[in-house]
């Protein structure tokens, strides 16, 4: 089963963002019921600030329940509904392996680099010990089938441990504004 990660965001007219937030919360609830929907997060324009773009994420359990959704008589009513409280299109993307990995429901996600760099800190480490653990213990074993194992401790280490580790030490950096990089010289 392959999970997909879709992000939407809109632009809300002005003094239309209380009833846009309603609305989206009513939809938020329903919507949660469409066949193949396994989530969905809200994001809200950040505190102190007068942005008026609100996003959603959404999580599918394939590409057809994806695609069923969007293409649905629900999401076309809801399109329908918001339509006098929005400016323009919504942009949709979405969410590949590193950007799915990384998001966070209250902030964007990372640039693409930040997140390589990251990915590479959990990956080379977890490859390291495992490429010269593995080969080892295995000896005897066909190098196919050891590379397969060693992958796969490879990709269940990254999952479960190393990559939330490092998510959650380096969430500031990661979140951090190219603004705000500039101005601390990282």
């Amino acid at each position: 089963m392959n999970t997909v990660h879709v992000a939407v965001t809109r632009q809300v007219k002005p003094g239309s963002e209380s009833a846009y937030e309603e609305a989206l919360r009513e939809f938020a609830r329903e919507s949660l019921h469409f066949p193949g929907t396994t989530g969905v997060h809200l994001i809200r324009p950040a505190p102190g600030t007068n942005g008026r773009e609100y996003g959603i994420l959404r999580s599918f359990e394939s590409e057809e329940a994806s695609q069923g959704f969007y293409e649905s008589d629900l999401f076309r009513k809801w399109q329908e509904r918001i339509a006098d409280l929005v400016v323009g299109e919504p942009i949709r993307r979405r969410l590949h392996g590193l950007e799915a990995f990384f998001r966070d429901p209250h902030k964007a996600p990372p640039p693409r680099w930040k997140m390589a760099i990251v990915t590479w800190l959990g990956v080379f480490p977890s490859a390291l010990l495992w490429s010269s653990t593995l080969p080892q213990v295995l000896a005897g074993v066909p190098s196919l089938v050891v590379m397969a194992l060693v992958n796969a401790c490879v990709v269940v280490t990254l999952a479960w441990g190393v990559m939330p580790l490092l998510t959650r030490a380096l969430e500031g950096w990661l979140h951090r504004s190219a603004r705000e990089d500039r101005a601390s010289g990282s």
